[in-house]
């Protein structure tokens, strides 16, 4: 499961970052309402955890804005008001579940698997296929012409986003802010050096390279020629 989280406070953030990867599951993170909006808009995650007071624009307009974009991502509002008025106001803005700060990780991950099967029947495709590429996003699989590779979960990432923008050049901007959530150009070849690794696994051996460069541009991942 691909989980954001929207939370100002870094040490809740660490925190909830921690439990989740450690359950096997990939975490980004956004501190602010404006950015968090931009990020969850993507449509990439299974699930968002949203804190309702947040710099930048506040939690339940955050979650209003998604729903009135026909985004249906999960939505666990996670606050320190928990009168039940405040609970029903995030229900009623389009939240999937409420929970109280503070929590116990163990009830937030529960809450988390619970409300993504209630939404399972309306959840986006978890298979991105491109030629005889396949990716899955569950299992965390790749297969291409039947054969398994082997990514580290950062190739894993960087080749999903790749599959998500099939056809279109990505930037190196677009890498840096969906891949390392950069939001400014670190001057590093830390997108080269992970490329041309993918690029070892994904196309060596295999007809036709599917991963190119388009210079002065980008990178395009395309079966067609």
């Amino acid at each position: 499961m691909r989980v954001l989280i929207i939370e100002d406070d870094d040490q809740t953030a660490d925190y909830m970052r921690k439990g989740l990867s450690e359950s096997g599951h990939v975490v980004d993170r956004s501190d602010n309402g404006r950015d968090g909006l931009y990020m969850a808009s993507s449509g990439e995650y299974d699930a968002v955890i949203l804190d309702r007071m947040l710099p930048g624009l506040e939690g339940l307009k955050v979650l209003e804005a998604l729903r009135a974009a026909n985004i249906q991502t999960p939505v666990l509002i996670l606050s320190a008001l928990g009168q039940v008025d405040d609970r029903v106001g995030g229900l009623r803005a389009g939240a999937d579940d409420y929970l109280t700060k503070p929590f116990a990780f163990s009830e937030l991950l529960a809450r988390l698997e619970s409300m993504t099967r209630r939404r399972a029947g309306s959840a986006p495709e978890t298979t991105l296929t491109v030629g005889d590429l396949t990716l899955d996003r569950l299992s965390r699989k790749v297969v291409r012409a039947g054969q398994g590779i082997d990514l580290q979960p950062r190739e894993f990432q960087l080749l999903e986003f790749l599959m998500r923008h099939a056809g279109q050049v990505v930037t190196r901007t677009m890498l840096l802010e969906g891949v390392w959530d950069y939001h400014f150009d670190p001057q590093t070849n830390v997108i080269d050096v992970h490329m041309s690794r993918l690029r070892q696994k994904v196309d060596k051996g295999f007809d036709p390279a599917l991963i190119r460069t388009v210079r002065g541009a980008g990178y395009l991942l395309s079966a067609e020629d």
